[in-house]
């Protein structure tokens, strides 16, 4: 099962495409490294830019059809799994404070 956003977003990109399980999480690992990212630590909107900005291009490396489609697609199910698996869905300085003082 699921339990970081990476592991979510891997596991609907490998559903959503040929690629297998490793070459899905590695190609997600190479974006993210790029983007100077840590895969266990990411939110949402830094996983949503590297979604829209990188990943299209490395699906497309990879001989995936219409990535860009995919990736949107794939980030509307990470999205999903995140509020149901009740993952950080929101990193605003604003809203980590709300939680944290209980308002």
């Amino acid at each position: 099962m699921a339990t970081t956003l990476f592991d979510i977003a891997a596991e609907r990109l490998e559903a959503s495409t040929d690629l297998d399980r490793l070459a899905v999480r590695g190609t997600l690992r190479l974006a993210l490294k790029e983007a100077g990212l840590d895969p266990q630590n990411l939110n949402v909107a830094q996983l949503r830019a590297v979604f829209e900005k990188l990943m299209p291009r490395e699906l497309e490396a990879r001989g995936v059809a219409k990535p860009a489609a995919i990736c949107s697609a794939v980030m509307n199910d990470v999205m999903s799994a995140a509020r149901t698996a009740d993952l950080e869905v929101s990193s605003s300085p604003d809203e980590i404070f709300k939680r944290l003082g209980g308002s």
